[in-house]
């Protein structure tokens, strides 16, 4: 994705707010590889995004030579392709702790 000068929304439905972030996994066939993406969304939104991304991974069937990676949460930012964006693995890393603390109470 290369992000020029024009304002992308953010994916769930009913949010206003521009996309802050790109929730994607990588993927490849063996031959050639991108980010498949899940979500672009709002800092609001990203949480529930985010668990959505992780249980529509999980649930995907690959075909043999298929690689298919665990969702990331990546920075958007404007006039960056893909391969330039920033991991947020941080921010991955509490999302998943706080999703694990929610199903166990």
């Amino acid at each position: 994705m290369f992000l020029r000068n024009y304002a992308i929304r953010c994916y769930s439905k009913g949010c206003p707010r521009d996309a802050e972030f790109k929730i994607a996994s990588r993927w490849s066939d063996g031959v050639t590889g991108e980010l498949k993406t899940y979500s672009l969304c709002c800092a609001e939104c990203l949480p529930e995004r985010f668990r959505d991304s992780l249980e529509r991974q999980a649930a995907c069937r690959l075909a043999a030579g298929e690689t298919l990676e665990v969702p990331g949460i990546y920075r958007l930012r404007h006039g960056n392709r893909d391969r330039e964006l920033e991991r947020e693995s941080e921010m991955e890393r509490q999302l998943q702790e706080s999703s694990a603390k929610q199903r166990q109470g």
